[in-house]
Parts: structure tokens; sequence; C-alpha cells
């Protein structure tokens, strides 16, 4: 059973705080690309910790990668690919970065917390995508 669009839901739900939600879902991703560009020898530097080789072109890659997608969420264009190329980014990330059941208890806890953390933008992203695709899907 679906749900009838109303003007009181229209009000409750206004396009621009569908924008600031997206917002806020890429704000880490668009920070992120922000820092790295501004400290490139910094986003080298994070590559090698993670074993990214080659580190530069790993690094240029990145801060294009978290850029464009965010766009491509946030400007509506093709918004199902950012998103699911966001989901699928911090999927391998999250595993190359926060490798919790490697480390000893003191450390353990805020990287654990992170890991999970990560999943719930994985699965924010999956929801971004599976709506714009249904919304596509109009027949």
């Amino acid at each position: 059973m679906g749900v009838v669009a109303t003007s009181h839901t229209s009000r409750l739900a206004p396009p621009w705080l569908h924008w600031l939600a997206l917002l806020f879902l890429c704000a880490a991703y668009l920070q992120g690309a922000f820092v790295k560009a501004t400290d490139f020898p910094g986003a080298i530097a994070e590559m090698q910790h993670f074993g990214l080789t080659p580190a530069a072109p790993f690094a240029i890659a990145t801060i294009a990668f978290e850029l464009g997608a965010s766009a491509m969420i946030l400007s509506g264009f093709y918004r199902w690919v950012g998103a699911l190329g966001l989901a699928g980014f911090t999927l391998f990330a999250t595993f190359v970065a926060n490798r919790f059941w490697e480390l000893a208890v003191p450390e353990r806890f805020m990287v654990a917390n992170s890991f999970f953390e990560h999943w719930g933008l994985i699965g924010g992203f999956l929801l971004v995508a599976w709506h714009d695709l249904k919304s596509r899907d109009v027949g």
C-alpha cells in the first residue's frame, strides 16, 4: 500500500530538507577531499599509511572521486551512480582503515565504533540509490 502525497506531507518534507540531508550524508567526503587537496603531502602520507601505492595517484583519484560522487548526489545527476560509488568506496575504505580486530583493547574500541558507523553511511547511500532508482521507474 503506497502513501499518497498531500500538501501536508510536502510541508513536512520540503525539497530543501531533502537536499540538506544529502549534504550531511556527503559532508565527510567533501571535507575529506578538501583537506586532502589543501594538504596534498598529508594525503600522500595517508595513502602510504594504508599501504596504497603509488600514493600520489591514489590521493588524486580519491579527491576526484569524493568530490565527483558527492556532486552527483547533490545535483541529482545520476544520483544513484554517485550513491552506489560512495557506498562501495566506503566499504573498501572501512576494511582498509578500520581493522579493529587487529588492534589491542585500548585502540580497538574507537576503531570498532568507526567501522560500524561506516556501515551506517553505506546503508544511507544504498537508500539514496534505491530511492533515486525508484523515482526513475515511472511507467
